[in-house]
């Protein structure tokens, strides 16, 4: 149960005394601690400075403990004290000696000669400022440092250059050699060639470089190595292209036909002296600083040899010959048909420059290309073409001389079984070949200007008129036709058959030729090859030239002959020959009037016009009656 207290109660309350603490004996010691602590580093650092002040007396004269030079302990040493050490001790200016090598050279070279010298005052200087170049403080941390770790003082050196540039400038002249290149010379036929040499030059800033290397190191008797900078030259040989050159003049090269045939010229000989001028010699870059020499060929000199070979060592070649079997259509081969040969100039040169760089078997034939025949000696009729007779042309030649005679029938075996191509230009004179006595021809009579004279080859023109009459009638276009300067009754009575009709000559008809200036040409213009075949017969004194092929269905028509601008002939001519006895006169030739002929020759294919009218013009010479007598009886 609660208690109540009166409010209106009153207390007398009364506050307690405060209890006094009692005093400890410590207490004092304890408030001076502080004050004894700061006096005692203030009294230990005072000693220190003290001490500081007491060193810094003793070594104001002297090295500082723990510094060294060279590996001298310079501790506690005055200047002059620690420079009669260093100097007694080192002398590197005098007893050091450097080596210079270059393979099997040396060169020897003290210090002092290179300019080297060891500074014990500059040295000793150095020394002495240990631990007194700063302030208080950095001072006395390097004399610590110094005492307690040690100071190797890095000796001073003294190094002038200028002497050891002197020096290696002479040693350069012995090392240093310029760059050179291979050589080589030809002169006339000998050659000569020289090495190349590598390019030396003493780098002798670099070089020095490397002493002060050394020197820095304090190293002696050391071998110092030359710094020498190489350049390789472009062209490090010339003996390769020295040798090509020698073998390609060892001897002469015979150049020679190989299986020759008769009459062949040859062998030759190009001389060392030729082959010498062929070459030259040209320096050539390889594009990444170096070079070489190469040979190069001027083959124009044996080009233009062999060029005038070409023409008398050409064989053309020869179509076979054959004759037209009437009973069995067929052809009969007469004579085989041969391959020809054509210089070729450009493979014999590359054989040539091929064997000159030989030294041994310097031999090289002709190179020569196979022409082959058109017509060989296997074709058939078919093949050809030739399946019929398409004209057959007669001429006479009565009262002919016995040599006259001989030429024609010499001259018209020339064509006997000759084939002419399709679209070939015939040539009388191409086949014809040469007119002299060695080829089977008799002197005669031919016509000389306004003469007739003793010449080789009288007659000839019988058969180049007979085979311009077969062609005027076969329809065949002629390109090149001559007349005689007079008429000839040889050529005016002849006769043709063609495409089943009958032609006579008469005159206007002939042709003249003369070898190599005047010819006789007429064009093949069909698809067909053409046969010619020809028939000397001395009885009926004819002689007569048949051509075969497949018939076009060509029909000729000839007009005329027409004659104007007659001119009569002179009085006789007498020309003197040994070959006459005296008072004998030997009449040759016959008298006809000059005039103008025109021939006209119209021509049908298969009833169309292919020629309407082709003119044939002749302009023939007045002609005087010719005798010949003896030297002396000619009449005056």
């Amino acid at each position: 149960m609660a208690t109540k207290v009166p409010t209106n109660q009153k207390f007398d309350i009364q506050r307690a005394p405060r209890r006094q603490p009692s005093a400890s004996p410590l207490l004092p010691w304890l408030i001076r601690l502080p004050l004894l602590g700061a006096t005692a580093i203030i009294m230990f650092l005072f000693i220190i400075a003290i001490f500081l002040a007491m060193h810094q007396l003793q070594y104001d004269k002297l090295i500082y403990p723990g510094v060294s030079a060279y590996g001298v302990d310079l501790s506690g040493m005055t200047k002059d004290q620690a420079l009669a050490a260093l100097s007694s001790r080192y002398t590197y200016g005098t007893d050091a000696v450097f080596t210079f090598r270059d393979g099997d050279k040396v060169w020897q070279k003290t210090a002092a000669e290179l300019g080297v010298s060891f500074d014990p005052q500059q040295t000793v200087e150095t020394a002495f400022k240990m631990g007194r170049s700063g302030g208080l403080f950095a001072n006395l941390s390097d004399q610590s440092n110094a005492w307690m770790n040690g100071e190797s003082i890095q000796p001073t050196i003294v190094f002038d250059q200028s002497k050891a540039n002197a020096i290696l400038q002479q040693i350069a002249a012995e090392v240093n050699q310029p760059v050179k290149d291979a050589t080589i010379l030809l002169n006339g036929t000998q050659v000569v060639t020289t090495g190349s040499q590598i390019g030396r030059e003493l780098d002798i800033a670099a070089t020095v470089g490397t002493v002060r290397q050394v020197v820095l190191n304090l190293t002696t008797g050391a071998e110092v190595p030359l710094i020498i900078k190489e350049t390789q030259p472009a062209i490090a040989e010339a003996e390769t292209v020295g040798n090509q050159l020698r073998q390609a003049l060892t001897g002469p090269v015979q150049i020679y036909v190989d299986n020759p045939q008769a009459g062949d010229p040859g062998p030759w000989e190009a001389s060392p002296e030729f082959i010498a001028g062929m070459f030259t010699i040209v320096r050539t870059d390889n594009g990444d600083g170096t070079a070489k020499y190469e040979l190069h060929t001027n083959t124009e000199p044996l080009k233009n040899f062999l060029q005038g070979l070409a023409q008398p060592l050409e064989v053309q070649p020869v179509n076979a010959r054959f004759l037209f079997n009437d009973a069995t259509g067929q052809l009969d081969l007469i004579q085989e048909s041969v391959d020809g040969r054509i210089l070729n100039v450009d493979s014999t040169v590359s054989q040539f420059e091929q064997v000159m760089l030989r030294p041994t078997d310097r031999r090289t034939p002709l190179v020569f290309n196979q022409a082959i025949p058109t017509v060989s000696s296997k074709a058939t009729a078919a093949q050809l073409g030739i399946t019929e007779q398409i004209v057959s042309a007669t001429t006479f030649f009565y009262g002919s001389t016995l040599e006259r005679r001989t030429n024609i029938q010499v001259a018209a075996s020339r064509f006997h079984g000759l084939v002419i191509e399709p679209g070939e230009e015939f040539s009388f004179n191409k086949y014809l070949g040469d007119v002299s006595p060695e080829s089977g021809y008799e002197t005669g009579l031919v016509i000389f200007g306004d003469r007739t004279i003793a010449g080789v080859g009288g007659g000839v023109c019988q058969v180049s008129s007979t085979v311009f009459q077969a062609a005027f009638y076969a329809g065949l276009p002629i390109k090149e036709r001559y007349a005689h300067g007079y008429r000839v009754g040889y050529y005016e009575s002849g006769t043709a058959i063609a495409n089943g009709q009958k032609y006579t000559s008469g005159v206007g008809m002939d042709a003249t030729v003369y070898s190599p200036i005047i010819d006789l040409k007429f064009v093949n213009d069909t698809p067909y090859y053409l046969l010619m075949e020809s028939y000397y017969s001395p009885d009926k004194q004819s002689l007569t030239f048949k051509f075969y092929s497949t018939g076009m269905g060509r029909v000729v028509s000839k007009d005329g002959p027409t004659l104007s601008n007659v001119v009569a002939h002179g009085p006789p001519k007498y020309s003197e020959s040994k070959d006459v006895r005296p008072g004998e006169t030997r009449q040759v030739d016959y008298a006809v009037d000059g005039v103008d002929v025109r021939v006209y020759r119209s021509i049908t294919q298969n009833g169309t016009a292919i020629v309407s009218r082709e003119e044939f013009y002749s302009h023939y010479l007045p002609w005087s009656s010719q005798f010949l007598v003896a030297p002396g009886y000619a009449p005056r």
